[in-house]
């Protein structure tokens, strides 16, 4: 069960799938640094109030507009969290984006998924111990 956390949006919830507890963080179709980050910093505080190695996260990235400062703060945003993340997939990553993922992936020492299925996504999550 999880403690008190901030209050979600529309784009940072937690769903349901298959019995499951989801973070779902939407960047998709985002263009402007400035609300790629407000929103990552919604799903900051929200897993970071959340017991260690508990959280499930599905980041949608479909159509996000990447730049150097999202790409800075993704880094700090993925390392930190790695206490509290137990599994996290990615959704709706363009191949030249995931050379980029692939340094915020090293920077932060974290293991993600990417997917092109959001379903197939959701399901892997659910499937996780």
């Amino acid at each position: 069960m999880s403690i008190a956390s901030p209050a979600e949006t529309q784009r940072v919830r937690f769903i349901q799938h298959r019995g499951q507890r989801i973070l779902y963080i939407d960047f998709s179709e985002l263009q402007h640094a400035e609300d790629i980050l407000a929103e990552m910093d919604v799903a900051r505080r929200i897993i970071r109030a959340q017991p260690q190695s508990s959280v499930r996260t599905l980041s949608n990235v479909r159509g996000a507009k990447y730049s150097p400062p999202v790409m800075d703060a993704m880094k700090e945003f993925t390392a930190g969290n790695k206490p509290y993340v137990r599994h996290a997939a990615v959704y709706g990553m363009e191949r030249v984006h995931r050379v980029l993922f692939r340094a915020v992936l090293l920077f932060s020492r974290r293991s993600m998924e990417i997917f092109d299925d959001l379903d197939a996504a959701k399901d892997w999550l659910a499937k996780q111990g």
